[in-house]
């Protein structure tokens, strides 16, 4: 077979970013990293990036090598053994990869990487920010890496667009905002999502639920009740929404919205929506509301909104009203009445111009459950409360509590105390379980029952 070295061509037309340091490396002496940059550069004026991408990993390694000692030899630099093995794992991220945060995204114990400039790099591990010694080179490397990310998606950041929603191959959220709206540099957030999704029995080990709020949590999935998710930022909602689809019989067409796909259904019939953002002339925008009302119009057995933060909560509970039982979504809020007051203030944004009593009757005949999840001082994520609305009480939206977490104090280490309960009331929503053929135990429902 033809040498690979004798089928490199020039393919590049703009200048190629600089590498930087890698999490888990000593600091690089200066030699390394200006044999890096000036390799790294060779390469790219070069080498055919889609013939290497056409190569399995260990010809990629082998290739690389071969070209990097190639080039090394040339300038006679004077690098270690560990430093040339580094240099082609590095080149490797930074032409194929996304350079430093490669090895981030490698560790399963990271849930958030957060690149507040080229400078800085924090994750979270178990519900904790840690900083890490990852680094870029300059502002232009993270542009470049951000760009990368953007374009597989089809969305653009520049000036005239500095705020940007995508996500990486594997599901993973990524939220970029750059100059001038971002005063110090470029800042970027990726929210990981595992590749192998949690399951309910992964709550219930971590113990963020009891086994009795897991089983009526996937009765009420199962008997196709209306289910809102209401949280704060990183409590775990989107996670509960996809393990709360697992009930979702295989028979049903279901269909989802969101702004950027991180849904991650198990189903064999699921049909996935995403939203667009405007070109560079401000058109061709198509929103959630958009997509809610043209879900109406595929047959759908029950759409699942990712999440609910504007205009379409109205068009959402007119399909929850209208036979799309069982639909789905979650919410910004930090308590299940913040809830019900912000599904009210976003249904006013669709400029309906409804009395507010008319608005809270769409809302009580349209949503059966509340799910509240937070996430706690010690990083612990923890489903708060069940409540089950009941109707109206005059003008205002009745709700009544069915399980609880009920926190007590600190540890000396930091850590939260507290106990699950049941409130000892008996749901409304047994009757529609019973009906599909669905039977809870009337012990899951003891207040004298409490579980750490």
């Amino acid at each position: 077979m033809m040498s690979f070295r004798r089928r490199l061509e020039t393919v590049t037309e703009t200048p190629p970013p600089r590498t930087a340091p890698l999490n888990g490396d000593a600091v690089p002496r200066r030699a390394y990293l200006e044999a890096k940059k000036r390799v790294h550069q060779t390469l790219l004026d070069r080498v055919d990036l889609a013939r290497l991408q056409r190569l399995d990993g260990d010809q990629l390694g082998g290739e690389l090598k071969t070209l990097i000692e190639q080039f090394l030899g040339e300038e006679a630099v004077a690098l270690t053994e560990q430093d040339r093995r580094n240099l082609v794992r590095d080149i490797r991220w930074e032409m194929l990869g996304l350079g430093p945060l490669e090895p981030l995204l490698a560790d399963p114990t990271i849930s958030d990487i957060l690149v507040n400039t080229h400078r800085q790099v924090y994750v979270e591990r178990r519900g904790k920010l840690e900083l890490t010694n990852v680094s870029f080179t300059d502002e232009q490397h993270l542009m470049t890496i951000i760009d990368k990310i953007v374009s597989r998606v089809g969305r653009r950041v520049d000036e005239s667009s500095p705020m940007v929603d995508a996500r990486l191959p594997d599901g993973s959220r990524v939220n970029a905002i750059i100059p001038p709206l971002a005063i110090d540099g470029a800042i970027m957030s990726i929210r990981r999502f595992a590749v192998v999704p949690l399951k309910m029995r992964d709550l219930l080990s971590f113990k963020t639920l009891t086994e009795p709020m897991a089983a009526t949590l996937g009765a009420l999935a199962a008997a196709k009740l209306n289910v809102l998710v209401s949280g704060g930022t990183g409590s775990g909602k989107t996670t509960l929404l996809n393990i709360l689809s697992a009930g979702i019989p295989a028979t049903e067409r279901i269909v989802t919205i969101e702004d950027a796909a991180e849904l991650q259904l198990q189903q064999p019939h699921v049909v996935r929506l995403e939203t667009r953002p405007p070109n560079i002339e401000g058109k061709g925008e198509v929103t959630q509301r958009s997509l809610v009302r043209n879900a109406l119009r595929m047959r759908p057995d029950r759409i699942i909104l990712g999440e609910v933060r504007g205009a379409e909560a109205f068009d959402m509970l007119q399909a929850m009203n209208t036979g799309h039982e069982g639909s789905m979504a979650t919410i910004h809020a930090n308590t299940p009445r913040d809830a019900l007051a912000r599904l009210e203030n976003m249904i006013g944004m669709a400029g309906m111009n409804l009395p507010p009593k008319a608005v809270r009757q769409q809302i009580a005949s349209a949503v059966s459950v509340i799910v509240q999840v937070g996430r706690l001082p010690d990083g612990k994520r923890k489903l708060l409360s069940v409540q089950e609305i009941t109707g109206m009480e005059g003008d205002v939206v009745s709700l009544q509590e069915i399980f609880s977490f009920k926190q007590t104090g600190l540890t000396s280490e930091g850590g939260v105390e507290g106990y699950f309960a049941a409130s000892g009331v008996r749901p409304r929503f047994q009757e529609r379980l019973q009906a599909f053929g669905l039977r809870l135990p009337d012990d899951y429902f003891d207040p004298t029952r409490r579980f750490s």
